[in-house]
């Protein structure tokens, strides 16, 4: 495995940034490095937020009525979205695990915990849902180095599994064998989940770097300087990878270089990414509003605030037509008109709101701190059902198919379906 660290530079002369300035178009024939966007009749959810644009949306969903298919122990707690890819779910949990397991039965294919070697799984089923509750959870191995992989969600392209950890390790993992590839350590902890572009990898880190790294080698290809951690995950469109940050700024930074074209004040600490619908990027912030960021002039096109309850977002939107989605710790829904901002309709839990929703087949699917999976009507906003998973739902869910994955704090991942009659 090669292991890389990398010593930052200073900042960047303010002057060598081409702020508002339009990125030029690719050549004819040639797309730009955003293209890891998934036919819609795709199954997969790779990444966080599925595809390039982050708009959690899938083509199909598992419906209303919702019943678990397995269910599996995995650690203390899952905090991350677990990705799906060809049939197979891809989690983490703390202390410090990465699972690959089969989506139809939840059998275990390989484990990766730094610092061990893989552990190959004769596969066996999962736990049916009702002896999930009396099932071992997992407990990490004498002189493991505990709070490992956290938030970061792993993405999965051309073989191989990206994610950060909280020591501040971006590793990449066979998505065969489980095998460490290589590693690349940054200066502070990872709670951004990579994307990959191309043959490049791009992460945030609270080093205050935004890094893009060779996919085959994780070589440094560039990197660029914020002025405060970097906890959002970026989404691609037209050649620039757009990132927020806790120095409230929205960057849009060309892939091909790392050069800083574009940049917006947020005006407030934001850890929610961006989703990009229609050339606009949508996101919440830590000042209780959602955004609207016009992506080809980087100027706001319109803002919203709930007119009583003022809590920050740090879940990321969805959008799903005209609509967009976003989920707050004001224990609300909202969803969103795209082109005015104005308010269709809100939905309240009984907690609050971290996790990002997922949108299918016409329902918002909504993870709560209340331990509960909130089905919601798009258009509507009726509930039409819930789950209850026994513990907080932090992390946000992966739909493939008919099926719906998702952890709890308690450790444990759910794999949910149909109801069977």
């Amino acid at each position: 495995m090669r292991s890389l660290r990398f010593r930052h530079p200073g900042f960047l002369p303010i002057g060598l940034l081409l702020l508002f300035s339009a990125a030029p178009a690719p050549a004819l024939g040639q797309h730009p490095p955003d293209q890891a966007v998934f036919e819609p009749g795709s199954a997969d959810w790779p990444q966080f937020r599925r595809d390039a644009a982050l708009t959690g949306v899938a083509a199909s969903g598992p419906g209303d009525a919702l019943e678990p298919i397995w269910t599996v122990p995995l650690g203390f707690s899952v905090e991350s979205s677990p990705a799906v890819v060809d049939g197979f779910v891809y989690a983490t949990a703390l202390p410090g695990v990465l699972v690959k397991l089969d989506l139809t039965t939840g059998a275990e294919q390989w484990r990766y915990q730094p610092g061990n070697e893989p552990v190959a799984i004769e596969p066996a089923p999962a736990a049916a849902p009702e002896e999930a509750a009396a099932a071992p959870v997992a407990s990490a191995p004498d002189g493991f180095e505990e709070d490992r992989f956290g938030e970061s969600s792993p993405a999965v392209s051309g073989g191989a599994v990206f994610l950060g950890d909280l020591l501040g390790v971006l590793h990449a993992v066979s998505a065969a064998t489980g095998e460490a590839l290589w590693s690349f350590t940054t200066g502070a902890e990872i709670k951004a989940s990579p994307v990959v572009a191309d043959e490049l990898v791009l992460i945030g880190s609270y080093d205050e770097h935004f890094y893009a790294l060779e996919r085959e080698s994780g070589a440094l290809a560039w990197s660029i300087r914020t002025e405060g951690p970097l906890h959002a995950t970026p989404a691609r469109h037209q050649g620039l990878a757009w990132i927020t940050g806790c120095d409230a700024v929205l960057r849009g930074v060309r892939i091909r270089d790392g050069v800083e074209v574009r940049r917006f004040d947020s005006g407030a600490y934001t850890a929610a990414s961006p989703v990009i619908s229609g050339g606009t990027l949508f996101y919440g912030t830590f000042d209780n509003e959602v955004l609207a960021v016009d992506a080809s002039s980087g100027r706001l096109r319109w803002r919203y605030q709930h007119p009583e309850r003022h809590f920050p977002f740090y879940a990321s939107a969805a959008a799903a037509g005209e609509l967009v989605i976003v989920a707050g710790r004001d224990k609300l829904v909202h969803a969103l008109d795209r082109e005015t901002g104005e308010a269709r309709w809100t939905f309240r839990a009984r907690a609050r709101f971290d996790a990002s929703p997922a949108v299918a087949g016409g329902r918002v699917y909504a993870g709560n701190a209340d331990g509960r999976l909130y089905v919601l009507d798009l258009e509507s906003g009726e509930k039409l059902s819930e789950f209850h998973a026994g513990a907080p739902i932090m992390g946000s869910p992966a739909i493939s198919g008919d099926r719906i994955v998702f952890g709890t704090q308690d450790g444990t991942l759910f794999a949910l379906g149909p109801k069977r009659r």
